[in-house]
């Protein structure tokens, strides 16, 4: 039976730590020239609703970078277009793949085509949650902090679907998780519902100075998220005591480290200043991506 990540619920907290401990190895062994071949013979497809850039080429270099091969598809070009049933696509696409990346809106389809593959389906992004996204934004922690434990992490703007990977996250992993966010866009209440029944350090707070006091690591992410455009323009006022700006940045500790998950839209979410800044961790975080997903892929393809 295959194994598919939909959710950083679906990985146990040791495999957490032996996905972010092989991906420092992988990339290791990179920096010395080092060549995978894991995954040869294995082939990767790539099956996209939604526009792609860090997602689709890191997949896809890590699949080629482990010795693998990766075929892109989107969604528009196939019959899924004209109607075809998931079932009925996805148990022919098991057999010519060995696994399928699928970014799409509603959770309820990727969990669809788990449900009927007979190969391997991860989550490359739905509306409600983004689990490869954290796991190397994890990595990137560990990288720069040592490891998360003990670790105070603060989230500030949209309680989107990266926001709920990260309670995802907390609930697995023991750290400390404070969200600032207006509370027309609070969190998912389901999603907090569970992180806290199991036991989750998480609290979301209208203050973003709050949010962010003393914390570790900042993290955002645009206004609007894919597909909620045309209400960008609306939440600006909303949104802007949230901006990550240098002075919301001067609450949290001298040393935290600030991520964002990109594209950003400067001078809105986040300041060019901070972005660009020494405690940015924003380009090291996109290029972890890679490397997180080379360990990922060996998982649950090799």
């Amino acid at each position: 039976m295959s194994r598919h990540l939909l959710s950083i619920m679906d990985l146990e907290k040791t495999e957490i730590d032996a996905l972010l401990d092989r991906a420092v190895e992988l990339k290791q062994r990179a920096a010395a020239g080092k060549r995978e071949t894991a995954l040869h013979g294995k082939c990767l497809g790539l099956l996209f609703d939604k526009a792609s850039t860090r997602t689709r080429l890191s997949f896809e270099t890590a699949m080629i970078r482990m010795g693998g091969q990766s075929i892109f598809i989107s969604a528009a070009d196939t019959q899924i277009a004209r109607g075809e049933p998931i079932r009925d696509t996805v148990r022919v696409m098991s057999g010519y793949l060995d696994g399928l990346i699928v970014r799409t809106y509603a959770q309820d389809t990727v969990r669809e085509f788990a449900e009927w593959a007979e190969i391997p389906v991860i989550s490359g992004l739905t509306d409600l949650y983004h689990p490869c996204q954290i796991l190397s934004d994890l990595l990137t922690v560990v990288e720069k902090k040592g490891g998360y434990a003990g670790l105070k992490i603060a989230w500030v703007g949209d309680g989107n679907n990266v926001a709920h990977s990260w309670i995802n996250a907390a609930a697995r992993l023991g750290f400390s998780l404070r969200l600032g966010c207006p509370e027309e866009c609070f969190p998912n209440e389901a999603v907090l519902a569970a992180a806290r029944e199991a036991g989750a350090d998480v609290e979301v707070l209208t203050d973003p100075a709050a949010a962010v006091e003393g914390a570790d690591v900042l993290n955002t992410d645009v206004w609007a998220s894919m597909g909620q455009e045309d209400l960008l323009e609306s939440r600006k006022q909303i949104f802007l005591p949230y901006q990550l700006n240098q002075g919301l940045l001067s609450h949290a500790d001298s040393e935290a480290i600030v991520l964002h998950c990109l594209p950003a839209h400067r001078e809105e979410e986040i300041t060019s200043e901070v972005l660009e800044g020494p405690q940015s961790a924003v380009w090291d975080q996109a290029e972890n991506k890679m490397h997180l997903h080379k360990a990922l892929l060996e998982m649950l393809l090799a």
